[in-house]
């Protein structure tokens, strides 16, 4: 149960040569690692993604590079800007707020419907997940951490049984998660999302829908207040991709 996308077999469409799989894992590559990259906060809001220096890294030519980016695009962590490029997501504080309170509203929903229908096993399976993302914050793996706390929230959806909203989780999860604070996660100054996240489920498991939805709706304040206002930098997309040998 996870937010990134995973690795599958692709068949080439009867149309195409069987010529094209070579470029269509490349694709999938490129997309994987980008991905990646803009999850794990080694590529920051605003980073432009050059379609020249994305093709020369990953041997693509600017069309495939082109349906990587609307890809990512799709998925709320790359904003595509007309006469200027690709660019990672950047939502402003008016977004930002916008986002947040349209997850309170998804978010209550699903937290009702599962207090009805969740049973054991899935109770089990997420305290499997809370436990990864406590082991890998105290292990001081920040970009796994940042995974497994944004994976929670799809799981949930998910659990609902509700397709549409998975989609719109996940596409507001992922766009959400670029404004998580980096100095305030490594500080430990605000309460950890995985003691929110128990909070939740413990709720849950007792069939207490009211206090559920209320460990909910402080968690997500408590993410809304991790946002960070990010310096206007430079990024070597070489190096954010771990590719810098290639220069």
């Amino acid at each position: 149960m996870s937010t990134r996308p995973r690795l599958v077999a692709t068949n080439s469409p009867p149309s195409e040569p069987a010529t094209s799989e070579a470029n269509i894992s490349a694709e999938e590559r490129m997309y994987l690692e980008i991905y990646d990259a803009i999850m794990e906060h080694r590529l920051p809001a605003g980073t432009k993604m050059a379609e020249q220096t994305l093709g020369e890294i990953y041997g693509l030519a600017r069309h495939h590079v082109r349906k990587v980016l609307g890809r990512l695009a799709a998925d709320g962590l790359v904003d595509l800007e007309p006469n200027r490029g690709a660019f990672i997501a950047s939502p402003d504080a008016q977004e930002a707020h916008d986002m947040f309170d349209l997850r309170q509203t998804l978010e209550q929903s699903v937290v009702q419907k599962l207090a009805q229908q969740a049973g054991p096993e899935d109770f089990a399976r997420l305290r499997q997940m809370i436990a990864d993302e406590r082991n890998a914050y105290m292990q001081g793996n920040r970009p796994l951490w940042v995974r497994l706390s944004a994976d929670f929230h799809i799981a949930l959806a998910r659990l609902s049984g509700n397709a549409l909203v998975v989609d719109i989780l996940r596409r507001l999860v992922s766009r959400t998660t670029l404004l998580i604070s980096t100095a305030d996660a490594l500080a430990g100054q605000q309460p950890c999302s995985f003691d929110e996240h128990l909070a939740v489920v413990d709720a849950l498991e007792r069939k207490d829908c009211t206090r559920a939805q209320q460990e909910m709706a402080r968690h997500l304040d408590q993410c809304a207040c991790r946002m960070l206002n990010r310096p206007e930098r430079r990024f070597d997309l070489r190096a954010a991709l771990g590719k810098a040998e290639q220069a």
